[in-house]
């Protein structure tokens, strides 16, 4: 064995002049990963509270607080994560749930406390610090020890391409625009069973929908179980707060879906088609939902008008014993869903459905009966316990421009169509309005036009007053219009219909609109006189608007009706009108306009109804 030399002392003192090798921790921190998984970063402005990293968090490291100075919009809640990082194993997984894309990891991992509570932190802010959630005597240190960082580095963020939930929704089957616009041919086909639970699967339980819902339906059980492949028991649950599923599944306006925490970065839950879905299985409602009948009270209630609201009133009463009779001047059920939308999209059969199970319950349907003219409405008032009034809007309104008696009226040319004789439309038919009633009219006058006059070159024009961005139709209406090939006027009003040397329709003299509405959002709109254009049609149908028929009641009972500031009857908590033992509820009450919440104010007058006469 050699012996040492004497000079290897020496050697050592010769890395007193060389840089070491070990970090000097915690005062040099390492460059982590690009990808590194370190604390947790959360916008606030784009997180939901929906909580979904909560409940996919393998070692429950995540709880979700209510934060009370949040106010949330629709389909959101005032809670975000906080996190224990004496759980947390880092794996990303609450990253790669998280559907808008608020929650990130950022690479900064340095943090030593003697207190243990420092560990559980409530991560803010969108940028790569830590000042919102880490005690300001350590923000100190680690600020100086992380300086020589790129700013804008993102850290371990949500990918699309490795996300835990599906961006995509199924596609909904449909008809393609060549051959529906040519029938009346239901327009979407529907999901299959396959189709459906793909569907369902997407859904995160997140309930964000439930709160947007006006009528605040399960949505989640009754998707849950779509998945399940339990259609009977998806079935009740939509029943347990929506007994007209099939046109709802059909017509509804969706509020949920926009609220849907899929549609961030994605395509919100089909939630619609898929309580279509469930309603079009089930054959029989009766031996699915296997309702039992409860004694009954001896109460009787007179429901005016068969639409949506109406409906549910009638169904949520006779299940609580109380004896209905409904009466509307149609020859069915529905009120204007029966008559307005065209029955490519909501087919009679879908209707009826509805209507005759909740008949089938014991609710007493008196049709072709119109209160005022068969029956007087205080009759009504005088020999039952309780009135609910869902009459809807059933009154065109006009423009009354000059030669406008030429035109025809939007519900009384669909109303026609859909359930008495089929309107002669012209070759060149001009629709006024922007709404989604327009958007009926115009692609029913071109179905109309193509059926009529196959062998001629036809048109359907619709003209508005808004323009694009202000169209109150919605997106899917619009688009599928103009797929049909319905040609759009947006921003042009109407100013005079103009007449040939016989007394026929020639066109419609429009003038540019220069705003729709004034400073404080009223409806009022201005033009360019000076700038002016002729539309060439031979027909024209105004679809501007409804307004409510309180032709029946007597002056003397209207005067006692209150309204509000935007016109509708106002009730009070209970559903209950300034006409005691009358309720009301629908589109004389709110301003949404749609079936969805009618239910909603249903549910109410019937707790009101029920309260009042018991």
């Amino acid at each position: 064995m050699a012996k040492p030399s004497l000079l290897s002392p020496l050697k050592s003192a010769g890395f007193l002049f060389k840089k070491p090798k070990t970090l000097r921790y915690p005062f040099e921190l390492k460059e982590p990963a690009q990808r590194y998984r370190g604390f947790h970063l959360n916008d606030w402005g784009q997180c939901t509270g929906c909580g979904n990293c909560a409940d996919i968090c393998p070692n429950d490291a995540i709880q979700m607080v209510e934060i009370p100075e949040l106010e949330p919009k629709l389909g959101e809640k005032k809670e975000r994560p906080k996190l224990d990082y004496g759980r947390c194993c880092f794996c990303g997984l609450c990253v790669d749930i998280c559907p808008p894309g608020s929650l990130r990891l950022s690479r900064d991992y340095f943090h030593i406390h003697f207190d243990t509570d420092t560990f559980t932190f409530l991560p803010k802010d969108e940028k790569a610090n830590q000042e919102n959630f880490l005690p300001a005597e350590k923000y100190s240190v680690l600020k100086a020890s992380l300086s020589h960082r790129k700013e804008n580095y993102e850290g371990f963020v949500s990918d699309l391409q490795y996300t835990l939930f599906e961006p995509e929704r199924v596609h909904m089957p449909e008809v393609s625009p060549e051959e529906r616009k040519v029938s009346f041919i239901e327009q979407v086909i529907g999901y299959n069973r396959e189709e459906a639970q793909k569907e369902a699967g997407r859904c995160l339980g997140c309930q964000l929908c439930e709160e947007a819902c006006p009528a605040h339906l399960k949505i989640s059980d009754y998707i849950k179980a779509i998945f399940e492949n339990k259609t009977d028991e998806s079935l009740q649950k939509i029943f347990e707060d929506n007994p007209i599923p099939a046109i709802c599944g059909r017509v509804c306006m969706k509020h949920c879906e926009d609220a849907c925490s899929l549609r961030f970065r994605g395509e919100p839950l089909a939630i619609r088609w898929l309580k279509r879905y469930v309603a079009d299985t089930t054959k029989d409602y009766k031996s699915a939902l296997e309702q039992k009948h409860v004694k009954p009270s001896g109460k009787t209630v007179a429901v005016i008008g068969a639409g949506p609201g109406g409906l549910a009133v009638a169904y949520f009463l006779i299940l609580k014993g109380h004896q209905v009779v409904v009466f509307d001047e149609l020859p069915g059920g529905g009120g204007t869903m029966r008559i307005g939308p065209p029955l490519y999209r909501l087919p009679l059969e879908s209707i009826d459905k509805d209507v005759d199970y909740i008949h089938s319950l014991g609710v007493e349907f008196k049709f072709n009966t119109k209160v005022g003219r068969d029956v007087s409405f205080e009759y009504l008032l005088k020999n039952y316990d309780a009135v609910f009034l869902g009459i809807g809007t059933t009154l065109s309104r006009s423009t009354k421009v000059k030669n406008s008696k030429k035109c025809l009226l939007a519900l009384d040319f669909l109303k026609d169509n859909k359930i008495g004789k089929q309107c002669k439309v012209g070759k060149e038919v001009i629709v006024i309005g922007g709404g989604n009633v327009a958007m009926d009219v115009a692609r029913e006058a071109l179905r109309l036009q193509h059926m009529q006059y196959p062998k001629n070159s036809v048109v359907t024009k619709a003209v508005s007053l808004e323009d694009w961005d202000e169209m109150p139709a919605t997106k899917e209406e619009i688009e599928e219009a103009k797929e049909e090939g319905i040609q759009f006027h947006p921003a042009w009003g109407p100013k005079e219909v103009v007449l040939d040397e016989k007394g026929c329709v020639k066109g419609l003299l429009c003038m540019k609109v220069k705003s729709v509405f004034d400073k404080q959002g009223r409806f009022a709109p201005t033009f360019y006189e000076e700038k002016e254009r002729l539309l060439e049609g031979d027909m024209i149908i105004e679809a501007i608007g409804q307004a409510p028929d309180f032709s029946f009641i007597s002056k003397k009972l209207f005067d006692q009706l209150k309204f509000t500031k935007y016109k509708k009857v106002y009730v009070d908590k209970n559903g209950m009108t300034s006409i005691t033992g009358l309720f009301a509820g629908g589109d004389i009450v709110n301003v949404n306009l749609d079936a969805v919440t009618a239910i909603a104010d249903a549910k109410i007058a019937v707790e009101g109804i029920d309260k009042y006469i018991c």
